[in-house]
């Protein structure tokens, strides 16, 4: 494999670019803010990759679209932004039932309702609860760095085929217009083979008829098909990831993701260096969430924060991580603001006098 030249580009093209090195064959997508800039590189690059762009009527067709491609074992993906992602549930619902791989991207911005274009976190809830009907869940990865944004897309699309699952990649305004250096990866190469015993070809060839669904009225069936993904659900717990950062001495552990996990190990550096023992723990898998090192943390009698661009969503899952050994204060950015570094220091330092 050849050497890579790093290039200096923005969030929202690592992922694409990302997603050209997985594979990615077909896209669909409908332009909102602060994402636009990946259906805008994909409109150019991925017909020269030899694949197919779709600029959607609707975000409700761009999912449809994406369960489609999925059930003939492409891969593809969809990206949007808050409210766009909210019009695409029915479709992430229906291929967790039908046991497609794709990927969804969104680049999260603020809320409820048209909210704003700015960053924001207050999707989390949406993204690894689910979000839609029934019982499922997502993959949910949270990048906080442009070469994060461009490996975890990558990652994704392999997460996605591994599981037959929709995988999401949660970023924000923030990771996803800011510009930083990323090291390229060389394509990987697909096997024709990829999905071969389940994707619809249009031909049996002699083998028997496929089906893909996710309606199951027989009695008793569907309880069976959801005590089946129950287990893979379960399984997806391996895939736990998470950025661990000075937490060995710390009193006081911070947990924040994405780019206000980024912004809160900034915070977290100046307060070491002015003697405060803090550390940080920023998840970046979100679902499977990593818990354990949470609840190890809590064993050694470490006290938490959570920090979030929301109004308190990652916190819960926090809690429920290290109850009956610890509890963990909250602080939250209001969705509207933009946090910097030192807006953190005097939440973290109460946190730290048990304030």
């Amino acid at each position: 494999m050849s050497a890579q030249k790093r290039i200096f580009i923005k969030g929202n093209e690592a992922i694409a670019r990302g997603a050209l090195a997985a594979g990615l064959r077909c896209y669909f997508g409908y332009p909102i803010t602060p994402q636009n800039d990946i259906p805008e590189f994909f409109s150019a690059a991925l017909p020269e990759a030899g694949g197919q762009f779709v600029q959607a009527e609707s975000e409700v067709a761009a999912a449809n679209m994406l369960l489609g491609a999925a059930a003939c074992g492409v891969r593809s993906m969809i990206t949007s932004s808050s409210p766009g992602i909210s019009l695409m549930q029915e479709a992430i619902s229906y291929m967790a039932g039908s046991q497609l791989p794709g990927v969804i991207v969104n680049m999260n911005r603020g809320g409820p309702g048209l909210g704003d274009i700015g960053p924001s976190q207050g999707d989390y809830f949406q993204s690894v609860k689910g979000g839609g009907h029934g019982d499922y869940r997502t993959l949910v990865l949270a990048p906080a760095t442009c070469q994060e944004c461009y490996d975890l897309t990558i990652d994704a699309f392999d997460l996605a085929y591994t599981y037959r699952n929709p995988v999401l990649v949660l970023g924000d305004a923030i990771v996803g217009q800011m510009k930083e250096p990323v090291t390229p990866r060389e394509p990987v190469a697909i096997s024709p083979d990829e999905g071969g015993d389940w994707k619809l070809t249009g031909r049996t060839g002699g083998r028997p008829k496929r089906l893909l669904k996710s309606l199951y009225l027989n009695d008793g069936e569907l309880a069976g098909h959801n005590r089946m993904l129950a287990a893979k659900y379960e399984a997806m717990r391996n895939e736990v990831r998470y950025e661990a950062f000075e937490t060995e001495d710390a009193s006081l552990v911070v947990v924040a993701f994405g780019s206000i996990g980024r912004i809160a190990k900034s915070a977290v550096r100046s307060l070491r260096a002015k003697g405060l023992a803090v550390g940080l723990v920023r998840p970046i898998s979100l679902y499977p969430f990593p818990e354990k090192v949470l609840r190890d943390l809590a064993g050694q009698g470490k006290r938490f924060l959570t920090i979030e661009h929301n109004l308190g969503q990652m916190v819960e899952d926090v809690r429920l991580a290290v109850r009956g050994l610890a509890d963990s204060a909250f602080y939250g950015v209001y969705p509207g603001n933009l946090p910097t570094p030192d807006e953190f220091e005097e939440p973290i330092r109460s946190a730290v006098k048990g304030a």
